[in-house]
This record gives structure tokens, sequence and C-alpha cells, in this order.
């Protein structure tokens, strides 16, 4: 995130999707997933699934995360445009797609897992458990401009504070309407949601941080996240 230009943001996350991910595509996930992108010109998701069993129609030209890599379904997931490059996919069927930030239509995908296990795999409601594991909540920083800050303040600066925050609050208005439906409409279904408000000075961060130093400490947070919710997590899971 340190780079300031869309470009060298998408450069960076290419090169760490190709570590992560190397060649593998769906054929080698081992469970039912999907993967959340954003169709750039239909408007609609396009989620990458890994097995037939989690189509929801068109069966018979079903190809495991439509012949995509999972680095490349990754990669499209979370290109927040437009502090990413949108990203450009050549399906199995050579189709070319447009993809971005799979967050525009579901931040928080809870419901569509909830419609893959009962509609797709045929559960039942009462064999359900869902673990939802959000980003947390932070304060706003603060704007000052340091040499060690310049790169991230001059790509806020040429898209603006205000795109930055628009994009963010478009975020969370999308998270936490989406967990309120999964409230209203499946409460009955055991549930675990963790997604911690961090009030600290020190826990000030935005879509841009590149503090490795602040990235160490969002991380030691989440480990104590995790401490916070064992039990409740044991219990669901047993």
């Amino acid at each position: 995130m340190k780079n300031n230009t869309s470009g060298g943001r998408t450069k960076a996350l290419d090169k760490l999707v190709a570590e992560i991910f190397a060649d593998r595509d769906f054929t080698h996930v081992k469970t039912g997933v999907g993967i959340v992108a954003t169709h750039w010109h239909l408007e609609k998701p396009m989620i990458f699934k890994s097995t037939v069993d989690q189509a929801h129609g068109r069966k018979d030209t079903f190809m495991p995360g439509f012949g995509c890599k999972v680095g490349e379904a990754v990669r499209a997931s979370c290109s927040a445009y437009p502090y990413f490059d949108r990203c450009i996919l050549k399906t199995g069927q050579g189709i070319t797609v447009e993809l971005f930030d799979g967050g525009y239509c579901a931040n928080n995908p809870t419901l569509y897992a909830i419609a893959d296990a009962v509609k797709a795999f045929g559960k039942d409601y009462a064999d359900l458990r869902v673990l939802s594991v959000g980003v947390g909540m932070y304060p706003e920083p603060k704007h000052w401009v340091t040499p060690k800050y310049m790169a991230s303040w001059l790509a806020k600066a040429c898209l603006g504070f205000t795109g930055l925050q628009l994009l963010q609050k478009t975020l969370n208005v999308n998270t936490i309407s989406m967990e309120q439906l999964r409230f209203i409409l499946f409460n009955d279904i055991q549930t675990v949601r963790i997604n911690d408000i961090f009030q600290q000075p020190e826990m000030a961060t935005d879509l841009l941080e590149a503090d490795l130093q602040k990235l160490n400490l969002l991380y030691q947070r989440g480990w104590e996240s995790f401490a916070a919710h064992e039990q409740a997590l044991r219990k669901l899971l047993t």
C-alpha cells in the first residue's frame, strides 16, 4: 500500500498473490469455497466457486473458478478500485471479464455462504454454524505529513481524502447492513461474529496503511481478538 499509484499497488498485489498461490487453480481446492468479486460491466456479483454443487443454475456449463487461477480470483476480489486497477481476466470459456472488489456487493458475504449451504448443498438451517470474521473498527488517522508517510499522503491527495472516506464508509455500510440482515433473517443459526472495535489513538488506521510497525500492532490485536472469543468459538465448532 506504500505505492503512491494504483498501478504500483496493483503490481505489488500481483507479486504477493503469485508468491502465495503460485499456479494453483480451483481443482486444488479441497472444500466448498466462494470468492466474491464484482463484475464491472454487469454490475453484479461474480463468485468464484470450487464445486458444481455450489452452482445455482448453469450446472451444465460450470467450471471450477470459471476456469481461472485461485490467485486471479483473490486478486479480483480485493481490487478496491480506484486504489487498485480493475482486474481483467479471461475465463475458461474464453470470455474476458473486468472485475473489482467484492466488497462493493458483499463486503460481508455471510448471506451468500448461507445461501450456498441451504440451496446448493441442501443443508438444514439447524445444521449450520457461521463464523464471521471482520477486520475491526478503528479511529480515523490524522492527516499530517512526514517523510515517512509522504507516499501514502500523496496517494490520498491524488484521489482526495473525501474519496478515501467515501470508499471506506461504503464498505463499512455494506458490511453492517449484511450483518443486520443476517441477524434479522437467520438469528436462529448459531453464529460468532468477530469484528472488534479499537478506540485507542495508536490504533488509528485506514485503507492505505503501509506502516509495518502499525500492521504488526494490528496483527497482535488480532491474536487478542481470538483469545477473547475462544470459548465462543469452541462452543460453536464442537
